[in-house]
């Protein structure tokens, strides 16, 4: 059976490579697309429009959003209770959101992800594995100029592993002078120091540096290119149906 499929934020880069990645699947089909800022532009013979509820008219089976944080609290309501699968790259959301989009993905189901990348989210795997033998630890994360988010949303989750794995916490900053406010990067009540990069060339990166006695392990993901999302994509897409309710990140897809 072919997955219908329709797209949020369907003029943005990573909109455009789900876009490419749905029309040249044997198994899905892009259905419809949706971006305000794209309005009457096409892709892969379809054009693109403004509301949300164009999309829903057209009976997708799955929606996939790359969009922003507030036109997302918008947007997934909506596709709920129309009982579409949704497929979030979204980044933000509290805790008080997901409890939203828990009462409104009842008929169908939700995946929210911050990172799409499998090779991402076996990072942060490892990094939650490595963080109770080690003493300290600190995550860099690297991304595109336009990026206006920080940290990211994959290493506030990365963050949120370590800290759950490792309860003891890591132990004070030992620095005492600051010779420049925020040297030191942004500090997490565990011990976890935060490093935000932005800067053009860059797509997505991150770093986990973890150390004890002797030695230190250090862990990097490198998206290249924002084809490197696609295959977590297209799994969410062809898996969403069996995750009941709302899905907070990749893991479950992978058995992990």
């Amino acid at each position: 059976m072919t997955i219908r499929v329709g797209v949020l934020g369907a003029g943005g880069k990573v909109g455009a490579a789900v876009c490419a990645a749905v029309a040249e699947a044997e198994d899905t089909a892009l259905i419809s697309a949706v971006d305000p800022n794209a309005v009457g532009e096409s892709t892969h013979g379809i054009t693109i429009t403004a509301e949300v509820a164009d999309l829903v008219a057209t009976g997708v089976d799955v929606v996939v959003d790359f969009t922003h944080l507030e036109p997302a609290r918008l947007n997934l309501p909506p596709l709920g209770a129309a009982g579409i699968h949704a497929v979030v790259g979204t980044t933000g959301f509290d805790d008080s959101d997901l409890t939203d989009l828990a009462a409104s993905f009842t008929s169908s189901n939700c995946l929210i992800a911050p990172n799409f990348a499998i090779g991402a989210v076996l990072m942060m795997r490892f990094a939650e594995l490595a963080a109770p033998h080690f003493e300290r630890a600190e995550i860099i994360e690297l991304h595109h100029e336009q990026k206006i988010d920080a940290p990211s949303g994959t290493a506030m989750k990365t963050l949120e592993r370590m800290a759950a794995a490792a309860p003891a916490g890591f132990g004070d900053d030992p620095t005492r002078t600051h010779t420049l406010a925020g040297a030191r990067g942004a500090a997490h009540e565990s011990g976890i120091h935060v490093h935000s990069v932005r800067m053009r060339g860059m797509v997505a990166h991150q770093e986990v540096l973890l150390g004890t006695d002797g030695e230190t392990l250090t862990i990097r993901h490198d998206s290249y290119d924002r084809s490197s999302f696609m295959p977590g994509v297209m799994l969410a897409v062809r898996n969403i149906g069996d995750h009941p309710g709302v899905t907070v990140g990749l893991e479950p897809f992978l058995g992990l």
